[in-house]
């Protein structure tokens, strides 16, 4: 007996032409939108020669970590200018630069509403492991019936892949603060704004920055992938050389993506750090206003 078949592919098929038919405006409203920024932002990063902004990229790694990731970065972006790939390594770094702020906008908002009902973080946590678990390429296929070809379906599909890390984190940051700590706030007479904004979410800034890490990874790793449906960067230049069997092209392309990538990681690990250090400086403001106030008691 052949058991019947579930077209459960046919509805989620219906249900995308029924929004393209009935919502083509909002997706054509989204569409020039994320193509602003994109394109607005990969203008001034290729209009900014290239020197300049390899010499501007290294200071900020001197300033924020150290001479040596300095050097080591100031050597990677060389290497990319030489091997021809600056332009497209600019435009994956505009992609991915406007995917994080666009995902840690949805995330970090929806990761506060998380740790503060147990109601929305059960709804929550379904639709994050649903996203995470999906095969990347699957995201193209209705990005491509909303948006066509170009970068504009390449972005909202790497939002949609790199936005549940950003959510995750920042719940688990904030309820991960130390009771006693908001207790104390609490004693003061703070309202739970003043608690969330005072207390809870300066201490959890690390995890969170951890969170945007995550996202920013998982965004380039996209951005790659994006390169199937026209948009142009680094993840473009992988596909043509997939499809030319042209292995110099994807060696160089790869290398860049490589580069761009440990950059972006030590840069946003180098902002955990600094923030790990003032909650630090936090707490123990914190224990020493609780042991005056005991000691006054």
């Amino acid at each position: 007996m052949e058991f019947p078949r579930i077209p459960i592919g046919d509805w989620v098929a219906g249900g995308i032409d029924w929004l393209t038919i009935n919502a083509g405006w909002f997706f054509d409203f989204l569409s020039a939108v994320m193509s602003f920024l994109v394109e607005g932002l990969s203008d001034i990063l290729i209009a900014v020669p290239w020197f300049i902004m390899v010499v501007v990229l290294s200071l900020v790694g001197w300033v924020l970590r150290s001479v040596r990731f300095a050097i080591l970065s100031l050597v990677g972006f060389l290497l990319i200018n030489a091997m021809n790939q600056w332009n497209n390594a600019m435009l994956t770094l505009a992609m991915i630069l406007i995917a994080t702020l666009l995902a840690v906008i949805v995330a970090i908002p929806l990761g506060i509403l998380a740790a503060q009902s147990d109601r929305v973080s059960s709804a929550v946590k379904p639709v994050l492991d649903f996203m995470q678990t999906m095969p990347a390429f699957v995201y193209l296929i209705p990005a491509v019936v909303f948006f066509s070809i170009g970068v504009v379906p390449g972005l909202f599909a790497t939002i949609i892949f790199a936005l549940p890390p950003g959510v995750r984190m920042t719940e688990l940051g904030i309820r991960g603060v130390a009771g006693e700590t908001v207790e104390a706030g609490q004693a003061f007479g703070a309202k739970k704004s003043e608690i969330l904004f005072g207390i809870q979410l300066p201490l959890a800034v690390p995890t969170i920055m951890a969170g945007i890490n995550q996202v920013i990874m998982l965004a380039l790793s996209m951005a790659v992938i994006a390169g199937i449906v026209g948009a142009n960067g680094l993840g473009k230049e992988v596909v043509a050389s997939i499809s030319t069997l042209d292995l110099a092209q994807g060696v160089e392309a790869g290398l860049s993506v490589v580069f761009l990538a440990i950059y972006l990681d030590r840069f946003t690990g180098a902002l955990g750090d600094k923030k790990a250090r003032s909650r630090s400086s936090l707490l123990a403001l914190s224990t020493k206003a609780r042991s005056r106030t005991a000691t006054a008691a």
